[in-house]
């Protein structure tokens, strides 16, 4: 029996040209043993008919808020009973109307009804999408617990080829379904904000040059995964890195190059979260002075004065005091000695744990081996992908939240 068999999913179509290719979402999820039903926006039928989607899913496809057929509250009865809300395509009207919470029509009522999950599936015009405005609404109905599939790169209706492009409805399906698979216990961190920190600071040297190092923000990125996996609501805050997360629409990236912008970030949404894990590797040092323009290569040597980078973490520890939230995870990245370096910071920080690792181990690759250091006990963990490393740094995090 398929871990979705049964489960109602409401999908509703917005109107672009998309729209016909939610026929095929409606199908696969059909396939997979869910059943659906369908709300078809004013502008969705200008370019699909109701009558496809009703001979698909055997169901009416719901087109009206002021329904005579019915004789309750049409949306608060959809809503009620759909396990998860599919929205595809989701327009730039429909999610700005969303986001703002209106309900002048069935599908915006039915989606300020919803009881469960919710996942939409934007395709519009790349100068639409890349709109400070949609960006908004986007970040909006993320933070509520939104998920985002899509869009993507790639031919848009226009003729132009650009980031606005639905995803694959194949590919939206599989998402739902994956949602759908989920069973409740999986979720145990619904409702909790976490702030995540990632990769490294480039302290600059001139225009041109930088101090740095070799941290990829690969376990941050990790942890925000399988963070959002897991219901929580995310904000990664990250140095220069190329790497990209699994669920990049579901989190809310803050990019940053220097020690102090990280700080300068992390301060100002420290009070709004319940969990901070500081998972980027901070230059401890930085240039004392930085070259307007770039330096020549003409002296046999370069002597460059470095000054002491504030300790984000400490400073953390020092402004949460006495109190126990917002839960403080730091990271410490060793040559040796790793359980007593990271009992060390762990006291002189103020943290709750620390995950310790040694640099061989950690930096750039896709794996890690990693100790998990509380004030009662030291965990070795045997070397596996980061992703399970970033599990078992949450299971421990769920622990902290509960005490």
């Amino acid at each position: 029996m398929s871990s979705v068999e049964g489960k109602e999913v409401l999908l509703i179509v917005g109107g672009g040209i998309a729209a016909y290719k939610s026929a095929i979402i409606a199908r696969e999820l059909l396939r997979a043993g869910a059943k659906v039903e369908t709300i078809l926006t004013d502008a969705a039928q200008k370019f699909v008919g109701a009558v496809t989607f009703a001979g698909l899913t055997g169901r009416a496809a719901r087109t009206e808020l002021w329904d005579a057929s019915f004789s309750g509250e049409l949306h608060v009865e959809l809503a009620s009973r759909a396990d998860l809300i599919v929205v595809a395509p989701a327009t730039a009207d429909l999610m700005a109307r969303a986001a703002n919470g209106l309900a002048n029509d069935l599908a915006t009522a039915t989606l300020l009804c919803a009881k469960g999950p919710v996942l939409f599936a934007p395709a519009m015009h790349a100068r639409m999408w890349s709109h400070g405005a949609t960006q908004a609404n986007v970040r909006a109905l993320i933070e509520r617990g939104a998920t985002m599939a899509g869009p993507v790169e790639g031919p848009l209706a226009s003729g132009e080829v650009g980031m606005g492009r639905m995803h694959e409805p194949e590919a939206i399906a599989r998402e739902a379904i994956e949602i759908l698979s989920k069973n409740s216990s999986d979720l145990d961190l619904v409702g909790v904000r976490i702030l995540v920190t990632a990769g490294p600071t480039h302290e600059a040297i001139d225009p041109v040059r930088f101090v740095g190092n070799r941290s990829s923000g690969k376990m941050g990125l990790a942890i925000a995964d399988a963070a959002v996996e897991r219901g929580a609501t995310v904000c990664v805050v990250h140095g220069p890195i190329s790497a990209k997360a699994k669920h990049e629409q579901r989190i809310e990236r803050v990019g940053v190059r220097s020690a102090l912008e990280m700080r300068e970030a992390v301060e100002a949404r420290r009070e709004s979260v319940d969990v901070i894990v500081m998972a980027a590797a901070v230059a401890d040092y930085r240039p004392a002075t930085v070259a307007s323009e770039k330096i020549k290569k003409g002296q046999q040597e370069l002597v460059i004065q470095l000054v002491k980078n504030p300790d984000i973490l400490a400073g953390l520890g020092a402004w949460r005091g006495d109190k126990r939230a917002p839960v403080l995870v730091g990271f410490a990245v060793e040559t040796g000695d790793l359980v007593g370096y990271a009992r060390s910071k762990l006291e002189r920080k103020g943290c709750d744990m620390v995950v310790a690792n040694l640099a061989e181990h950690g930096f750039e690759g896709d794996e890690n081996t990693v100790t998990i250091v509380t004030k009662q006990r030291a965990d070795a963990l045997e070397r596996q992908p980061k992703r399970r490393v970033a599990e078992a740094i949450l299971d421990r995090v769920r622990a902290l939240l509960r005490e």
